[in-house]
């Protein structure tokens, strides 16, 4: 038996990695492997903890030896520019000092290819929301952003949409009992729905991933905190096109926006200590900036993760549509869709092959369909990109934050959201007072912002608004 005094003498230290160590070693030896074979196996471990990441009996103690043993970076590596490679900005009358200084910083990554600034911008955690930045051979996790593949989709009806104001109840219903919100809410074992998306084979390329299929199955088809919401409204189509196949005019729209949930959230935390602890000597202003080799084991795993994370939060808007729309018995005609808070493969200009980061920002390559939310009381966009390459292809990704979740709680009251609501027609169901619309920038002017970057093909009008009933985090 490999005891603690064993492993110490085969230079183990003390603390919760020689517990791990032991844990593994127990686990090994009922296996029926001799001592030497167990004690090369975890000295394999430590000396290359990447390797044994996804390993069943070795990955926690892999986990803790990267924290432990990881070699520290050249300091060569890490440091930054001296000064911000240039980037474009759109909106920047709109855009408050904070969120500038961290692009800013993150225009000085020694890994930072290229960059730009969307008019929805405001400050995030590391990136900006609105950010858009492009890396080389590398991916930054926190510039992905936690809620991965978080993203809008808007489904067109054949119907009029006067039919909200004629069967108001049946449709506020449909919100109430198809969708869940909240924070780690979930359907129970006999709710829950089924998609392909859970049978995806990725769920067994890490023990993370693995862990979190069950979640992902409880959770698939709700929506969490914040700004998420699912919501009737009227879709005015203005300009045709014909992936739409439809004629201008007024239509019944169901539109959405959420995520991956907490699959997304914790493949995030996981990957950006990670990232951070294979950065030791990274300035601390951009630690939240730790990137991963797509080379290296890590950062495929990553990869994979976040691929997977995107798939979900697909799935996840699909079967919410089926089930309120099947409340109301209605079946699409058209639809479209879009997500942010990912990373992409692409071209610069120059020919340069990247990793795209669009943290709160909607790609808007030549032609590409995509949405632009308001808030809860305004109307939103649906755009087509024109493709500029200053913009490295995006958009912005809704109206953006004029006001703090704080501030907005402090200095908005309960009866001044409820009279913008009421003056435009909109039903409220759930919606804290930091998702006011008096929160956000005017919808208009950061979309006049950005006329170079979309074309606008389409408006949707809220009619009935759900969202979550407590505050958002994030």
């Amino acid at each position: 038996m490999i005891t603690g005094k064993i492993l110490k003498h085969n230079g183990w230290p003390e603390g919760r990695i020689i517990g791990l160590a032991k844990k593994a070693a127990q686990q090994l030896e009922a296996t029926e492997l001799d001592r030497d074979v167990i004690l090369s196996r975890l000295a394999a471990v430590r000396a290359q903890p990447g390797d044994y990441l996804s390993d069943e009996m070795l990955g926690d103690l892999a986990r803790e030896c990267l924290r432990e043993f990881a070699p520290a970076s050249e300091v060569a590596t890490e440091d930054l520019r001296d000064d911000a490679l240039p980037y474009r900005i759109w909106g920047r009358e709109n855009i408050d000092d904070g969120a500038l200084a961290q692009m800013d910083a993150a225009m000085r990554l020694p890994i930072t290819a290229a960059g730009a600034l969307m008019p929805d911008a405001h400050v995030g955690y590391g990136l900006p929301i609105g950010g858009v930045l492009a890396t080389e051979g590398t991916v930054i996790p926190y510039a992905v952003g936690v809620d991965i593949a978080c993203r809008m989709r808007l489904s067109i009806f054949e119907v009029s949409p006067i039919v909200i104001g004629q069967r108001p109840g049946q449709f506020r219903n449909a919100l109430l009992e198809q969708t869940r919100f909240g924070r780690g809410e979930k359907w129970s074992n006999a709710e829950r729905p089924e998609h392909a998306v859970l049978d995806d084979a990725d769920w067994k390329a890490t023990r993370l991933l693995s862990s979190l299929q069950d979640a992902a199955a409880g959770q698939l088809g709700t929506s969490g905190t914040g700004n998420h919401f699912v919501e009737w409204g009227t879709f005015t189509l203005i300009e045709p096109d014909d992936r739409l196949g439809l004629l201008p005019g007024d239509y019944l729209a169901l539109l959405s926006h959420s995520g991956s949930r907490s699959v997304g959230f914790k493949i995030a935390n996981l990957y950006s200590q990670l990232a951070q602890q294979q950065h030791p000597n990274l300035d601390p202003k951009v630690r939240h900036l730790a990137w991963l080799d797509l080379n290296s084991e890590l950062g495929q795993e990553y990869w994979v993760s976040m691929e997977l994370a995107g798939r979900f939060a697909s799935a996840n808007h699909a079967v919410i549509h089926r089930k309120v729309a099947g409340a109301i018995g209605l079946k699409e005609i058209a639809a479209v869709e879009n997500h942010h808070n990912f990373a992409w493969r692409e071209k610069l200009i120059d020919g340069r092959e990247v990793i795209v980061h669009r943290k709160g920002a909607t790609p808007a390559g030549s032609n590409a369909l995509g949405v632009i939310p308001g808030s809860m009381g305004d109307a939103g966009y649906v755009v087509r990109g024109r493709g500029v390459s200053e913009s490295l292809n995006s958009a912005s990704h809704g109206a953006g934050r004029l006001m703090s979740r704080r501030q907005a709680k402090e200095t908005i009251t309960r009866s001044a959201r409820d009279g913008y609501l009421r003056e435009r027609g909109v039903t409220l169901l759930g919606g804290g007072i930091d998702e006011s619309p008096q929160a956000y920038k005017p919808i208009n002017a950061v979309i006049a912002a950005q006329a170079d970057l979309v074309q606008i093909i389409g408006r949707f009008t809220p009619k009935i608004v759900r969202m979550a009933d407590e505050a958002g985090d994030v």
